[in-house]
């Protein structure tokens, strides 16, 4: 099994040149340890279209990392967004209970009234 290894882009950048302007992708390939489809990979990177789950080499890292702040940002506001509706629900939900509390009268008549018969049993 062979071990896995990180090229620099510009090791990336290079090949695709070479690829580009070789007659034999397999030859270049096999010369620089690879295998073909990942020359392929990182010319759609490059290029800027890569395929799903790679990254894109067409944009700088820089530029990058600005994505992924500019999305932390989005799924925070999102977060901000939802704890804000729970929080106004929550707010409603306990103003009914006191307006509840408030009108109910301690003390007050029960809300059943008493049977017919009273004190007067049949059972004498």
């Amino acid at each position: 099994m062979r071990k896995w290894r990180r090229h620099t882009v510009e090791f990336k950048r290079q090949a695709v040149e070479r690829m580009q302007v070789s007659e034999n992708v397999t030859a270049l390939a096999r010369e620089l340890g690879i295998q073909q489809k990942l020359l392929y990979t990182w010319k759609y990177q490059l290029e800027g279209r890569p395929e799903p789950r790679h990254a894109n080499l067409g944009i700088t890292a820089e530029d990058r990392k600005e994505k992924q702040h500019r999305e932390e940002v989005a799924r925070l506001k999102s977060a901000v967004a939802d704890k804000a509706l729970e929080v106004d629900f929550l707010k409603s939900a306990l103003l009914k209970v006191k307006e509840a509390q408030q009108t109910a009268r301690p003390g007050g008549l029960a809300s059943t009234k008493p049977s017919s018969r009273g004190s007067r049993s049949k059972a004498r």
